[in-house]
Order: structure tokens, then C-alpha cells, then sequence
């Protein structure tokens, strides 16, 4: 049995095959990244994702009825589910959708994500799972036709429930791993079968494109002036932009607040430049911006977890 991705695109070539599986390289200007390809059943295959890079092109075209299961293992996915509206997955969730919106840019506003996706044509699918599934009632074409007339992907947050589905199947033994698949999707598959899919269970929000490229310039600002320490006020009257959509969409971009971000992204910075620098820890917490070196010592313990003198003494 062998089953590859259904139209790559010209950004993807293959790097490997063999009977049980398929490996695929996805480039782009700004990196690239892995696919490995596991033909589960006729008309279900579970890929491994594992990309580093900040965006890429997508030219795959979904077939009518198509489903796919997504889950973000590490690492933040932006895509365009509607025009000019933008919807994120980050590390825990999982999200299913009918793929009718996969054409186009996706983007990695942390430069990594590692996840996985399973993708299931049911008109192929199910007979070989109605042989699996005795005695248990999944409907493939219902839960795809669900999927499809919502006007947003499902989404849902991370929990123990969805670590549990997910998790195992991020470590599975070379010697059991077809059967242990098969398995897991069919697992996946009930556990689906008893959710809320309705609109009213869907409470992500999704952000508008004029938002996010605001956002966007926002941490450019902040990564190219370090020693700068910005107030959010200052931040939402320079970029016009509310307070409270500013410090919303900041996080669902990249997964935390403007605050965190920039103490992280600056202590990190620091802790190059005590590798590269033979300058003092006051000179340098003046370089980040800090009016004393014990403030920064505490915000660089805080992040790195060592203090300046011990990060370079190590």
C-alpha cells in the first residue's frame, strides 16, 4: 500500500521512498522543512511535519470531501482561512478542516513548527474502516460535510484529553509502527465522533491581516531598538491600533505577551554578547536599556537562568 501527497507542490520535492513510507523536502526563501509521508489506510495518510522556516507556499488543491486532522506539537502555524482573516494553531491544539483554504502563504511566526497531520479522503476511506470499526459508528462523509459548511476551522486548546490522543504517536517503535497507526487513527477517529463540531463550540479568534502586518512591525520595532524600552501606549498610538486588540493579537501571533517577548528576545541578545563582547555587565545592561546592572542581572537570571557573571563564567 502507497500513497503519496496529493498534488506537491513545485516548492516540494521528494528526498526518499520505500514501501511503508515517503519523505518530502518543503523550501523557501526563509528555510525549509521535512514531511514524512505514513499510508495508514486507502484513503488516510499521517504525515510527520518538522519545518524551520517563517513562511511557505502552498499549491496543494483539496479534493471535494477531503478531511484533514492537524496537531501543533511545537511551534505556531498562521494561515488565511477567509480572505484578509487570519487564524492561529499553537502548541497543544489540534484543528480540523476540510482543506478548501490550504492554497496559499502559511506562515511561522516563531521560525519553527513541528506537529502532525492526518489526511482522509472518506470515499476511500471507509470501507476499509467499517472492517476495522465493528460494532462502532464513525461517519466519515457526515463529519467532512460538517466540517466543510462552517464558515471557520474547528480549533481546539490543549488538554489532557488531546495530549493523550496525540501524544503517543510522536514515539512509536519502528517494529510496531503500521499497526500501532492504524490504531491511533482509529482512535482519533471515535474520539472525534464524540465532539461538538457546531459553530457555537468554536471560540478562536481570528484577526485581520491589516492587524497582524501592524503586529509585525511592532516586533520590528522592538527587535531593532534593544535598548529601547517601550511603553504600550507608546506602541498603540505610533501604530494606530487599540490597546487591547494590540496586546490580543500580539499573543495570538506569537504566543505571548509584548512584555515576555522582548524581555526574552533581549535577554537572548545579551547572552550573545557576553559570549562575543569583553564588555562589563553594567556596559552592557546600558546596552539593553536598563538604568542598573542588578535589574538586568535579575531579568537575565530570569530568562536564561544564570546571572550574567555565571552565564560567562560557563
Amino acid at each position: 500500500m502507497h500513497q503519496d501527497l496529493p498534488e506537491p507542490a513545485s516548492n516540494v520535492s521528494l528526498l526518499c521512498r520505500d514501501k511503508y513510507f515517503s519523505v518530502y523536502r518543503v523550501k523557501d526563501a526563509t528555510g525549509e522543512g521535512q514531511v514524512t509521508c505514513y499510508p495508514v489506510f486507502p484513503g488516510i495518510l499521517l504525515c510527520y511535519n518538522d519545518f524551520h522556516l517563517e513562511e511557505c507556499d502552498s499549491g496543494f488543491q483539496a479534493l471535494q470531501g477531503n478531511l484533514s486532522i492537524s496537531h501543533c506539537r511545537e511551534g505556531r502555524m498562521e494561515w488565511e482561512f477567509r480572505k484578509n482573516q487570519l487564524i492561529y494553531l499553537e502548541a497543544g491544539d489540534f484543528q480540523i478542516s476540510s482543506r478548501r483554504g490550504h492554497t496559499g502563504r502559511f506562515r511561522f511566526p516563531l521560525r519553527h513548527y513541528h506537529g502532525l497531520t492526518v489526511s482522509i479522503f472518506p470515499d476511500q476511506a471507509m470501507a476499509p474502516l467499517a472492517e476495522c470499526l465493528i460494532g462502532c459508528s464513525v461517519d466519515l462523509p457526515r463529519l467532512a460535510e460538517c466540517i466543510s459548511c462552517c464558515s471557520a476551522p474547528f480549533i481546539m486548546g490543549g488538554g489532557a484529553r488531546i495530549e493523550r490522543v496525540f501524544s503517543e504517536l510522536y514515539d512509536v517503535p519502528e517494529k510496531i509502527r503500521t499497526g500501532y497507526h492504524r490504531i491511533k487513527v482509529m482512535e482519533l477517529l471515535l474520539f472525534l465522533s464524540a465532539l461538538d463540531l457546531s459553530e457555537q463550540s468554536r471560540e478562536r479568534p481570528y484577526f485581520h491581516r491589516t492587524q497582524v502586518e501592524k503586529i509585525r512591525e511592532i516586533r520590528s520595532l522592538l527587535e531593532e531598538n534593544l535598548y529601547r524600552h517601550y511603553t504600550l501606549d507608546e506602541l498603540s498610538a505610533r501604530f494606530e491600533i487599540g490597546l487591547t486588540t494590540m496586546k490580543q493579537c500580539f499573543k495570538a501571533v506569537y504566543g505571548v505577551s509584548i512584555y515576555s517577548y522582548m524581555r526574552t528576545y533581549r535577554m537572548n541578545a545579551a547572552a550573545v554578547l557576553l559570549h562575543r563582547e569583553n564588555c562589563s555587565i553594567g556596559e552592557l545592561a546600558a546596552v539593553m536599556g536598563y538604568e542598573n546592572a542588578s535589574k538586568f542581572s535579575a531579568a537575565f537570571k530570569e530568562v536564561i537562568g544564570l546571572t550574567p557573571s555565571q552565564y560567562r563564567k560557563n
